[in-house]
């Protein structure tokens, strides 16, 4: 008889932490519906240069810039301009269950170059840096691809324009992260724009 008990609790609690999760989700699939693809577009593929694909997105990456934002460690302009607010009120598990949703779907191919000889130099200071003036290869730590890894954001088919504005913020240390702001004091604007040409192409 104890044991029929005791499989009946366990039952009793796996059975509401199954509708837990599920409610979890459901809650993550309306704050996306009523707030997130206004600007990050459905499944986070995002149309606008001004806001970052996030489809296809490392996982452990959104959720550190969820909290970032939420707890004001961002403080480039567009950081403090479309997502303090946002993610001020959001929970530990609702920051998780975001980073999950927009993990999960396939990430956006990039867009053919406007200019193949400028993105053909991008990809040699992404390979290989510029030895020269202490930059780094991007792909020492973005991944031969551009995949990223883990906290290690995706770069492959983001948008031109944020990636831009993005270098321009760590060389500029407005946006502050110690080792992105190191890596990118050097870059040039026609590194940049070399870089990103490439990266926006993959």
């Amino acid at each position: 008889m104890k044991n029929l008990i005791a499989i009946a609790i366990a039952s009793a609690t796996l059975a509401a932490g199954s509708a837990a999760l599920a409610a979890d989700r459901g809650e993550i699939e309306r704050m996306v519906g009523d707030v997130c693809e206004k600007c990050h577009g459905p499944n986070g593929t995002s149309a606008s240069p001004l806001f970052p694909r996030l489809a296809g997105q490392n996982e452990i990456y959104i959720e550190t810039q969820l909290r970032q934002f939420r707890d004001h460690g961002r403080g480039d302009p567009h950081a403090r301009a479309y997502m303090w607010g946002i993610a001020g009120p959001l929970s530990d598990v609702q920051v998780k269950g975001l980073a999950a949703y927009y993990a999960k779907f396939p990430s956006v191919p990039g867009t053919p170059a406007a200019d193949p000889i400028l993105a053909g130099k991008g990809k040699d200071l992404f390979d290989n840096g510029a030895p020269d003036r202490d930059v780094p290869p991007c792909a020492a730590c973005h991944g031969e691809e551009g995949q990223g890894n883990e906290a290690i954001p995706r770069l492959a088919g983001q948008h031109r324009e944020y990636l831009v504005r993005q270098l321009q913020a760590f060389h500029g240390l407005s946006r502050e992260n110690e080792i992105m702001d190191e890596n990118a004091k050097a870059l040039t604007d026609d590194d940049i724009a070399a870089v990103t040409e490439y990266l926006s192409s993959k």
